[in-house]
């Protein structure tokens, strides 16, 4: 089992930053490719930014290309999302979550932290 804590939510107005992160424990984090969806109420959920095992490689969903950022440290077991330019329409619960480098699913998923943009 891998167990994921999300921190660093709030509110934040309009144009904004925020930087979440996501703490890992119970396995080898270097073992697991990391992701961080978000869910607005009503919509589905939606894939925001992936980063590979070593941080080599890493995804972002299109809505949010060029304004957040992740990235990972393999000795602290975190994960964490720059958030840049923010708008109302990113206001979500972000889920961190975590898929082992030979699954193509995640499989293990946190909580949620609460992201709120006012315009």
């Amino acid at each position: 089992q891998v167990q994921l804590v999300e921190s660093g939510g709030g509110l934040v107005q309009a144009g904004g930053s925020l930087r979440l992160s996501c703490a890992a424990s119970g396995r080898t984090f270097s073992d697991y490719h990391m992701g961080w969806f978000r869910q607005a109420p009503g919509k589905e959920r939606e894939f925001v930014a992936g980063i590979s095992w070593n941080g080599g490689r890493t995804y972002y969903g299109d809505s949010v290309k060029g304004r957040f950022t992740i990235s990972r440290d393999n000795a602290k077991n975190t994960v964490d999302l720059q958030m840049s330019s923010l708008k109302p329409e990113d206001t979500a619960l972000y889920h961190c979550a975590a898929r082992n480098k030979n699954i193509l699913t995640y499989e293990y998923w946190g909580q949620g932290t609460q992201v709120t943009v006012s315009s």
